[in-house]
């Protein structure tokens, strides 16, 4: 299933301005299996929302890591409310918070590590300012982002695909993406990341649309047997 996403202001909610109908067509025309999934799922109805600061936006994503939407929230609410929010959530501002009252929001000690290591990482310009962000292709991103503890691939993927609205984005690692190829393309088992990353070549230069199909035949449910 595509991943647990802090909830935006409704008015900051959108579907990415690069889908049009041209590109359904391309993906259908490329791989009739893909076309096939579209059909069967509908609109496409991807929701991304705006990047305000590549410094916060990764810093939400590591408190949000391995916890649901509802506790993550509660947890960088707190962490907020000792920072400041919005414009005041700096890497300058966190590092000011004593490390006990950034425990006592609710971060582990890895998170909070992970977090440090993010403000820092930022002042020394290895994640980059937004203007920068929007002129740097996807694998530069993933270069820059990953080398902040607790940051991995998968998570810039989805800051590219959700918030960056780059198009062709394909996260291979991602259980839900491998397990909706895996029903909709009819196999035994789960593609290796591998695997799927080169078939993924037939939807360039629309991955992310691709994997956005995949996420939602991962919750379909199975096909009746064909009668005989």
């Amino acid at each position: 299933m595509a991943p647990p996403m802090p909830r935006p202001p409704p008015d900051e909610i959108r579907y990415p301005r690069y889908y049009t109908p041209a590109v359904r067509r391309a993906l259908a025309r490329a791989d009739p299996a893909m076309g096939a999934l579209m059909k069967r799922v509908g609109a496409f109805k991807l929701q991304v929302r705006p990047l305000h600061s590549p410094f916060g936006a990764l810093a939400e994503s590591i408190v949000y890591q391995q916890l649901h939407g509802k506790a993550a929230a509660t947890i960088f609410g707190r962490v907020c409310e000792r920072v400041g929010s919005g414009k005041k959530f700096t890497p300058e501002a966190l590092l000011a918070v004593p490390e006990a009252s950034l425990r006592e929001a609710g971060l582990s000690a890895n998170k909070l590590a992970a977090l440090l290591d993010l403000a820092r990482k930022t002042q020394a310009g290895t994640v980059p300012t937004l203007a920068k962000v929007r002129r740097m292709d996807d694998a530069a991103l993933i270069e820059h982002f990953t080398q902040v503890r607790g940051i991995g691939q998968w998570t810039v993927e989805m800051l590219l695909i959700f918030q960056l609205e780059r198009p062709d984005v394909l996260p291979v690692d991602d259980f839900g993406v491998r397990k909706g190829f895996m029903k909709a393309y009819g196999l035994p088992e789960m593609p290796k990341p591998k695997a799927l990353l080169a078939y993924g070549e037939l939807w360039r230069p629309w991955r992310s649309v691709a994997s956005w199909y995949l996420w939602r035949a991962s919750e379909l449910p199975a096909e009746p047997p064909a009668e005989g």
